[in-house]
């Protein structure tokens, strides 16, 4: 975690890193609010279903648990009837809602997010593909993960002390962001994204 007072200040790490699992294929290019390579080279965009991770700069616009959380981002309490709609087709495509309330139940496909169990228990929105361009790739979130060794089908997942970590320092308030990136497109971007300088 880091945080840095204007786009101009130095970044400053906040506590020790911790482990994180992503997508079980990897990761693929998404263009958020960062720009694209003129040449992808190994990485291909994300795409629906592709079991990767997102790669790029995103910003963490809400958060979800199964319980009541103090959480400085807009927040939703997980009931039965809460889906994050992952069908293409469908109007609310790349959103949580809840299908009692929302009107046009027009998806054969979602995320009962309930449902998932601990995994979901604690979670943060990751705004990749906030167009929600059909096929782009959706509902993906940070959240607790299952182990330290099984990936995900394209969220970022981490031990569940470590979303108890971000629930308690986040601010919607301090434009927060989830900056992820294969090592060598890291070292790349580094200076030029005015990146936290690490070392690999």
């Amino acid at each position: 975690l880091f945080e840095r007072k204007t786009n101009k200040s130095v970044w400053k790490a906040v506590g020790a890193s911790f482990p994180i699992v992503v997508g079980i294929n990897g990761m693929g290019w998404s263009n958020e609010l960062n720009e694209l390579p003129t040449d992808t080279g190994r990485i291909l965009m994300k795409t629906e279903g592709d079991g990767k991770a997102p790669a790029g700069i995103f910003m963490l616009t809400s958060a979800f648990a199964s319980g009541e959380q103090k959480i400085k981002l807009p927040f939703t309490k997980l009931v039965e009837s809460t889906e994050c709609v992952d069908d293409v087709k469908s109007s609310h495509y790349n959103k949580i809602v809840d299908k009692f309330q929302v009107g046009n139940f027009d998806w054969n496909s979602s995320e009962k997010m309930l449902a998932v169990g601990e995994q979901y228990e604690l979670g943060v929105f990751v705004a990749h593909n906030s167009e929600r361009m059909k096929g782009g790739g959706s509902c993906i979130f940070l959240h607790i993960w299952k182990d330290a060794n099984s990936g995900t089908a394209g969220c970022t997942a981490m031990e569940r002390n470590n979303i108890e970590k971000i629930f308690g320092w986040i601010d919607n308030k301090k434009n927060p962001v989830l900056i992820q990136l294969p090592a060598d497109s890291y070292q790349q971007f580094q200076t030029k994204w005015k990146l936290p300088k690490l070392k690999f």
